[in-house]
């Protein structure tokens, strides 16, 4: 899964997480106007409530930001192995054409010269 599509998809939780909070908060609004000659166990329900929903959501997001850190981790062992590869793939090119890799480096420093001379 690429980084763009996980964090389409943590948004779409965030979002979830945000209508599930709208819902019970309305559905505890409800309670609280239903219970209001009980008013004193009403407010402990609702407490109970409110710190089980913030803990729900917590929860969530460390899931969320632990998916986000294994795929991060992902990304930076694949950029590894392409460094690595790409490193091979050279090794093997100046041992087998050790001359025509001179004249390139020889040439990309002309012109790195070339283009530094003409900015001072």
């Amino acid at each position: 899964m690429s980084w763009q599509s996980s964090r389409a998809d943590s948004v779409a939780d965030v979002q979830r997480l945000l209508h599930q909070i709208e819902d019970r908060l309305s559905h505890l609004r409800r309670s609280a106007e239903r219970a209001s000659s009980t008013a004193p166990r009403a407010a402990d329900g609702i407490a109970d409530s409110i710190a089980t929903a913030l803990n729900d959501i917590a929860s969530r997001f460390r899931g969320g930001a632990r998916a986000v850190g294994t795929e991060a981790s992902q990304f930076g062992d694949d950029a590894l192995k392409l460094g690595n590869d790409a490193l091979r793939t050279l090794t093997k090119e100046v041992e087998q054409r050790p001359l025509v890799t001179l004249a390139v480096a020889f040439g990309v420093g002309m012109i790195a010269a070339g283009l530094l001379a003409r900015r001072s």
